[in-house]
């Protein structure tokens, strides 16, 4: 009795606090003679924080034509946010600002669903070793890492010095299909100073607050260090799971002038790759056990640094320098 109280008092409470709030937004654009939208674009600066605030206010219209405009096709964006104007009765030519800045929200906004679409498909695929794009990626994998090292053979017990399991790479990417090892390419080849460094690091970590005795005897740990390979893919799956959980929208939100791609999804696998490393060598664990808390600890550091909405993680993308925030 008192559960079904409860749920009674939160079902009222409810209802009764969406029709306070659309009377409120009645009365303020009566005495404003703004609607939500117009209020949003033209008090609140281009970013995450706006674009959520138009991708908040559109899914919670009472309007079906502006709940689904946050997931038409972009190449109907223009002709959305033509039926927006008319919905809401706002004159373009008086209001020329107002279309500029929605078309800059909804492209985010769409983007950002597209994007989870294009990873979420590149994830489901999984490694092909008969497929030769597959495997001219993986041997491009090992020249960018270990470019004065020749590999003898494709099935070789050399793909552990990049941090793989076996002989055979193909079977770590289950996982994250080819997402793991989309991103690791990406690293390597355009990162590739900063990832060769992190390599060599997760071999053989130098930490330079240890004295000489020290590191020589630390260094026998062999808990030490890590897999590379096998951090990125689980790294990758941190990343993918920041993406579709919706945290990842401050950043992208802040660093996409409009769509973000999947040169901006794998820019950020770079910087947790790099920011990782930093972490784990700081966190000192006593043996590899401690993954999963370093790996957990550093998920929340993450998450907690995405709910401000200035944030952007790594805002210097090169997909992004030539553009100009709308």
């Amino acid at each position: 009795a008192s559960s079904f109280a409860r749920m009674f008092v939160q079902v009222c409470l409810y209802f009764y606090c969406k029709c306070l709030w659309r009377c409120l937004k009645f009365v303020v654009r009566k005495l404003t003679g703004q609607c939500e939208l117009q209020r949003i674009c033209y008090n609140t600066k281009p970013g995450a924080a706006r674009t959520m605030k138009i991708e908040a206010s559109l899914k919670g219209s009472k309007s079906k034509r502006l709940q689904t405009s946050v997931s038409v096709h972009p190449d109907a964006i223009e002709k959305t946010i033509d039926d927006i104007m008319e919905l809401k009765r706002i004159n373009p030519d008086i209001n020329p600002q107002l279309g500029v800045s929605l078309q800059a929200c909804l492209l985010q906004i769409v983007g950002y669903r597209n994007l989870i679409a294009e990873v979420e498909k590149l994830r489901r695929e999984p490694y092909d070793s008969d497929n030769p794009q597959h495997e001219e990626m993986l041997l491009k994998l090992w020249k960018c890492l270990k470019p004065n090292s020749p590999l003898k053979a494709r099935i070789s017990k050399q793909w552990c010095e990049i941090g793989f399991q076996g002989d055979d790479p193909k079977t770590d990417f289950r996982g994250m299909g080819l997402l793991g090892l989309y991103n690791l390419v990406y690293f390597a080849e355009w990162d590739t100073e900063i990832a060769q460094q992190v390599l060599s690091d997760s071999l053989q970590p130098k930490y330079s607050q240890f004295s000489k005795a020290e590191w020589e005897k630390k260094k026998f740990d062999k808990a030490i260090g890590y897999s590379f390979a096998i951090v990125g893919i689980n790294i990758t799956d941190l990343a993918y799971n920041l993406l579709v959980s919706g945290a990842l929208k401050t950043h992208f939100y802040n660093v996409a002038p409009e769509a973000p791609t999947l040169t901006h999804f794998q820019q950020t696998f770079c910087y947790l790759m790099h920011e990782f490393h930093k972490f784990w060598i700081e966190e000192d664990p006593l043996d590899i056990m401690e993954f999963n808390r370093v790996r957990e600890k550093f998920h929340k550091r993450i998450l907690k640094q995405l709910q401000n909405p200035e944030m952007a993680l790594c805002p210097h993308f090169a997909a992004s320098e030539s553009l100009i925030n709308m």
